[in-house]
């Protein structure tokens, strides 16, 4: 019960946050997280403002999406948050964000390229975009999973991004620098277009982050 507790608390700070930070406006986008030592996955509501959300009103499900707790309905994306858990077991922390920058890029189909070095630590190279399916199905899920393969980010396309992380606080920090890196990426195009850094750089860069980066 304190550690469901704790989850939920986290997800609603960290829908004010993505609401302060520009990451998305009204009730758009969604947040889930595993609850540790639990084979549940804490989610939003939908349709709901961030900034009126309360602890008891984050739903929790199962790994199906049965309804374990909560009296709110969940997040249309619930199969895509479970698609992804099941695919990725490193996953602990989902947020779905529609930030103006990379849901250009995802409008135009264009991946960000693996052109800038806190970009490739945190997700592990070039920013994909999936293929396009509706909101809420089981599509979007798989389709999602497949271009989010080895990688912490995805462009949704015609639709916003999605980060993924070990915890809460890297998957808000993905979607900062990939609408960071989004932006960055179409000023360059107006200088020529962006040079992409080599794979040995990014695996290097990529290793560092996960094995050296921080206080540890």
């Amino acid at each position: 019960m304190v550690q469901l507790l704790k989850t939920r608390k986290r997800i609603v700070e960290k829908g004010i946050e993505i609401i302060t930070k520009n990451l998305t406006v009204g009730t758009w986008g969604n947040i889930s997280s595993r609850v540790p030592g639990e084979n549940y996955i804490a989610i939003t509501p939908t349709g709901m403002s961030y900034d009126t959300l309360v602890p008891e009103d984050i739903v929790v499900l199962d790994i199906e999406g049965t309804i374990i707790s909560g009296t709110r309905k969940p997040s249309i994306e619930v199969p895509l948050h479970l698609s992804i858990y099941k695919a990725r077991e490193d996953v602990q922390a989902i947020i779905h964000t529609h930030s103006a920058y990379a849901s250009a890029m995802a409008v135009a189909r264009k991946e960000i390229p693996g052109a800038i070095e806190d970009l490739v630590q945190i997700v592990g190279g070039n920013v994909r975009v999936n293929e396009y399916a509706l909101p809420g199905t089981e599509l979007l899920g798989l389709n999602t999973v497949k271009a989010l393969e080895g990688r912490n980010a995805v462009l949704l396309a015609n639709h916003g991004m999605l980060g993924v992380g070990r915890d809460l606080e890297e998957a808000l920090k993905v979607c900062q620098v990939v609408e960071k890196s989004a932006q960055i990426i179409l000023f360059a195009q107006l200088l020529g277009g962006a040079v992409e850094l080599s794979q040995e750089d990014i695996d290097g860069m990529r290793n560092f982050y996960l094995q050296g980066y921080g206080q540890r």
